[in-house]
């Protein structure tokens, strides 16, 4: 008499839950590491935009001479909760000199960046 086998041993069975439980883990490993990135590149475009826009509103500022009592400073929670933007002006150069610039730095750091965010821009005395 000759027996038909129908269906899976019970070893293959565990091999194929195992084989699909590794494959399941190396899933989750790469889509971990894939939401941290997004997560820690949307946090720079936030800080990039912050430091950006501290710029911008430099770069129009009718008054070279009082730039620094504007501008300079620390302004906590900007732009989220826990953040900070530091702005630091250095003058180069000196008054009625042929190179006399600010260097104007924003740096943006707080909690979700590795590492803060700086942007600098030079303004010419006119």
């Amino acid at each position: 008499m000759v027996r038909s086998r129908a269906g899976f041993t019970l070893i293959e069975v565990a091999i194929a839950v195992a084989m699909l439980g590794i494959v399941m883990l190396g899933l989750l490993s790469t889509t971990s590491r894939m939401l941290h990135t997004v997560t820690d590149d949307r946090s720079r475009t936030i800080a990039a935009k912050a430091a950006d826009e501290k710029l911008a509103l430099t770069r129009q500022w009718p008054v070279y001479s009082t730039l620094d009592s504007a501008y300079a400073g620390v302004e906590a929670d900007t732009p989220q909760a826990g953040w900070t933007r530091t702005t630091t002006i250095a003058r180069i150069g000196g008054l009625n000199q042929p190179d006399d610039y600010k260097r104007i730095t924003v740096t943006v750091d707080g909690p979700g960046l590795p590492a803060p965010v700086s942007r600098s821009i030079s303004v010419a005395a006119p």
